[in-house]
């Protein structure tokens, strides 16, 4: 089956709280090639990234990044090559609101 390239998901982190940038669809597998946490605020803060596999509440063992420093003006580019199921779900908090950007990219595979 032919894999859809694309931006997956984008999000402006407007509170601290966490906050769900992509879920995979039902009936579809997902490949996260690169993950963008950009810091347009004119201070440092920091950021938490978490995969949670079928929605799980989430728990400690599902961060992949916890409080993770990023300078003024600054982005953190990741590339991680993750595999993630139907249901699976990126999620990201900002250490500060307002000032944070994320973006998702990948491919969608129809399971």
């Amino acid at each position: 089956m032919a894999a859809n390239y694309k931006v997956l998901g984008q999000a402006d982190l407007t509170t601290t709280s966490d906050t769900n940038v992509y879920t995979v669809p039902a009936a579809t597998e997902a490949v996260i090639s690169t993950i963008v946490i950009a810091n347009r605020g004119a201070s440092a803060t920091t950021f938490n990234l978490a995969v949670r596999p079928d929605g799980e509440a989430l728990a400690n063992k599902h961060y992949l990044a916890n409080g993770v420093a990023i300078a003024a003006k600054d982005s953190t580019t990741l590339t991680l090559g993750i595999t993630m199921n139907a249901t699976d779900v990126i999620t990201v908090a900002a250490g500060t609101a307002n000032f944070i950007s994320v973006n998702v990219f990948g491919a969608e595979i129809p399971a």
